[in-house]
């Protein structure tokens, strides 16, 4: 049974190969101080960034820069991009980069006039911001998080050897976003695949919870196979435009919120996936990957309705004269198949993860209670076994 709830999503959207052109709609509503934030300056190589800072110039705005954030961005680098806003007196901060410079964004934007330590406020405590909040405006370079419509924000901090995410109230979402699939293509294949990866896990977290005929699951079945086809096709042409836009679309549809109505959701891949990174620091859609098998064959037994469902309905597979469990064990095993066919790291040992580092990941891992299964800490060090 659909249960109630409440849906906004106030993030408007420009998508297509003339998306940048919205800028010029958006940058007259702020101020004239904007901090642009991105990442390790691909921007400048590819030539978004001279085309976004000609439009910033054109429509009178002083610019102020906060480069340089990493792909795990640090308590460290938050700290650092909350005084260079502080001193820029940001009216709006825009983001231009993948998930992670578009997460950051969000974190400096309610740490700017927070008078308490951010880390602890809002990544240990989940607070959420009671102080102004300097709005956020993306342009996307990469694909996977969804950050670009929703107020999630993920914050790495090394000493603490945690990764953790917060996802925010509507307020904290970005005020808009700039989507053309072709500032995507100059992506490293590793990126691309880590985020199409992302991507799906994202819907997958989401899927196997709950019981119930739930009109979320429809839709998120559709969106696996567009996904799973667009893909297949990128990894051949990563130029091919109609797949890139896809697979650019399906991440949005995938974590803006609205799948997730209606369901437990379950997000132990991304715990057991954030705590690896954490201590390797390892991309996230990798971690995710290394993580997945072991975990779902884990948590099988617990959901075999709905993996034998997934099975069927995402990978194909004929049920005709098998148990529930066959049909649902081959769902993963097709899975598995295609997640090495695309390229993905399938164990944390690719990642640098070493057997010292056991305990330490099992410690660093949230237990989260949507899924089929709780966890304990002895099932947490069974399925990171596994993950080796």
């Amino acid at each position: 049974m659909l249960g109630s709830f409440t849906y906004c999503n106030p993030t408007k959207l420009y998508f297509g190969k003339d998306a940048l052109d919205g800028l010029n709609e958006e940058l007259p509503k702020y101020g004239k101080r904007v901090l642009l934030v991105y990442g390790g300056g691909s921007i400048k190589k590819n030539g978004i960034y001279g085309k976004v800072v000609e439009i910033l110039k054109a429509n009178g705005k002083e610019i102020y820069e906060d480069a340089g954030v990493m792909p795990n961005p640090t308590h460290e680098k938050l700290n650092e991009g909350v005084a260079l806003a502080r001193a820029a007196k940001a009216d709006l901060i825009l983001a231009v980069g993948g998930g992670s410079v578009c997460d950051y964004a969000k974190a400096v934007s309610v740490s700017v006039n927070c008078d308490d330590d951010p880390w602890e406020k809002y990544f240990i405590n989940f607070d959420e911001p009671t102080c102004e909040i300097v709005p956020v405006g993306c342009v996307l370079t990469m694909v996977g998080t969804g950050s670009e419509m929703n107020g999630g924000s993920v914050i790495t901090n090394h000493k603490q050897k945690l990764k953790i995410g917060h996802v925010f109230g509507e307020n904290v979402f970005p005020k808009f976003s700039v989507m053309n699939p072709e500032f995507t293509y100059s992506l490293p294949e590793y990126q691309m695949v880590s985020g199409i990866y992302d991507i799906m896990c994202h819907i997958l977290e989401q899927y196997f919870s709950g019981t119930d005929d739930n009109t979320s699951d429809y839709v998120m079945e559709g969106l696996l196979r567009s996904l799973i086809h667009s893909a297949d096709i990128a990894v051949e042409n990563p130029a091919d435009y109609e797949a890139r836009s896809n697979i650019m679309w399906t991440a949005t549809w995938a974590l803006n919120t609205f799948v997730a109505k209606g369901k437990a959701t379950d997000w132990m891949v991304h715990m057991l996936g954030q705590a690896v990174a954490a201590h390797t620091d390892a991309t996230h859609g990798m971690t995710l990957a290394a993580v997945s098998m072991p975990y779902y064959r884990y948590i099988l037994p617990y959901g075999t309705e709905k993996f034998a469902r997934y099975a069927v309905a995402v990978w194909g597979v004929n049920h005709e004269g098998k148990t529930q469990t066959q049909t649902a064990y081959e769902g993963l095993e097709r899975m598995e198949s295609w997640m090495k066919k695309i390229g993905l790291v399938m164990n944390i040992t690719e990642l640098g993860a070493t057997p010292e580092m056991l305990d330490g990941i099992v410690n660093s891992t949230k237990i989260m209670t949507g899924g089929y299964k709780v966890l304990d800490g002895k099932d947490i060090r069974a399925i990171l076994k596994a993950s080796y």
